[in-house]
């Protein structure tokens, strides 16, 4: 088979990675890619960017493209296998119409709301109802005493639309920043929630429309320094399992969340297809409640999970695609994966890009490590800082303490002027598993 996947990031590079061990896949293309891809096996960069769905779409039908992976949220959005599938090729993730489920957090509110699954309190306000929104936040602190209110742009906002508000002040300015185009087209309508306390993991499932097959547990650390303190950004580390997803938990989001949301989208009809992902966040009493939806695979949580992976990923793509997920099974290493990953300093506002990155010569691949890459390019023989995330230092260990300490003495070897990472990654896993 001939694959093309689409994207640039880490959670690509882990996908080309795991689809180059499939015995069926003769060529893999990845586009764009990056300067880890272009090194994997039977893979090869295309210079076309994930958004440019017609180039991919005459790529494809140009090369023969037998399976078409969508790493990234934005081509999903913008309907890209809508068009792939009219012109007959598969393509792997959700429709325009399923993938609202990630582009617009109103839609996605409003579906829980009306399947009954368990979220946050929320109202949502357009652009024209600034002065609504906030008197709403005025009332929410003067009934919610000591509680922060969460303010999300509606629509994509590469994972820097939620804003975690502690008081009044603070709330208002953040809407009328949004409102005044923050972030573009994505604030034009926003959604006010309630705030959630407690410890949020992910947990990413396969749907083929009737169908569900769970992957294994996850969780990242969204915060970008140490001990879950400064701003939220796409995810500063992730490993898996996460212990906090315990046996009677699984079946409580399977039954509450995961199984009404299938329901729900039947009912709506709405035909999904492809990877789910829901942040959940499981509160004091160990309620699991919806914090969002995902139309793909997470990062840095795909760089761990798809290192414990021992099936086929192609395999399970094509179930997935022709209806038969109930018929295969994801088989798991017993390890613990955990990735920590390397940003530019400055991320997740503004950073520098194209700084040396010396030391991966001195990191070793293997069946325990791997470096997976995400903002990087190659020029003139060296690879570059082309991101926010530039790195994904990655192990497998028998105990979630194990994989930390090989992934960090990965880390020691790497090194460039503007280098940034969080020292704690596996924190809450490691101290649990103590406590226990």
């Amino acid at each position: 088979m001939n694959i093309l996947i689409v994207g640039g990031g880490g959670r690509e590079h882990a996908i080309a990675w795991k689809v180059a061990q499939s015995t069926v896949v003769k060529k893999i293309y990845v586009a764009p890619g990056n300067a880890g891809t272009q090194d994997e096996p039977k893979t090869e960069n295309i210079a076309i960017d994930a958004s440019d769905i017609n180039q991919l779409l005459n790529f494809a039908l140009n090369k023969q493209i037998d399976l078409t992976i969508i790493g990234p949220e934005v081509p999903l959005v913008a309907g890209i296998v809508d068009i792939f599938t009219e012109h007959d090729l598969l393509c792997f993730g959700p429709n325009a119409k399923a993938a609202q489920l990630e582009g617009s957090k109103a839609f996605t509110k409003d579906f829980l709301a009306r399947h009954a699954i368990p979220t946050a309190a929320y109202a949502q306000f357009t652009a024209h109802q600034q002065e609504t929104a906030i008197d709403y936040v005025k009332n929410y602190f003067l009934s919610h005493i000591n509680s922060p209110v969460v303010i999300k742009a509606d629509g994509l906002a590469a994972g820097k639309g939620v804003v975690i508000t502690s008081n009044e002040s603070e709330a208002i300015e953040v809407i009328k920043s949004m409102f005044s185009g923050q972030f573009g087209q994505a604030s034009k309508q926003i959604v006010i929630e309630e705030f959630i306390s407690g410890e949020e993991a992910s947990f990413i499932v396969l749907i083929d429309g009737k169908h569900v097959l769970p992957l294994a547990t996850s969780q990242d650390h969204k915060a970008r320094d140490n001990g879950d303190k400064g701003p939220n950004t796409g995810g500063m580390g992730a490993y898996s399992p996460a212990p906090v997803v315990t046996d009677l938990l699984f079946e409580k989001i399977m039954n509450t969340i995961i199984t009404p949301t299938i329901a729900g989208l039947n009912k709506d009809k709405i035909s999904y297809k492809g990877f789910l992902y829901v942040g959940v966040m499981i509160d004091q009493r160990g309620t699991p409640k919806v914090l969002e939806f995902n139309c793909r695979l997470g990062d840095p949580e795909t760089q761990p999970l798809l290192f414990r992976l021992k099936s086929d990923l192609v395999e399970l793509c094509l179930a997935t695609l022709e209806e038969r997920l109930d018929q295969v099974e994801a088989i798991w290493s017993d390890q613990v994966a955990l990735g920590v990953v390397l940003a530019s300093k400055g991320y997740p506002d503004s950073y520098p890009k194209n700084d040396i990155i010396f030391g991966l010569e001195n990191c070793t691949n293997n069946d325990a490590v791997k470096v997976f890459h995400a903002g990087t390019k190659s020029h003139n023989g060296h690879v570059l800082s082309n991101g926010g995330r530039v790195l994904c230092c990655t192990a497998l260990g028998n105990t979630a303490q194990e994989a930390q300490t090989l992934a960090y003495q990965t880390v020691a070897k790497i090194h460039w002027e503007h280098a940034y990472y969080r020292t704690d990654i596996g924190y809450r896993a490691i101290t649990r598993k103590t406590d226990e």
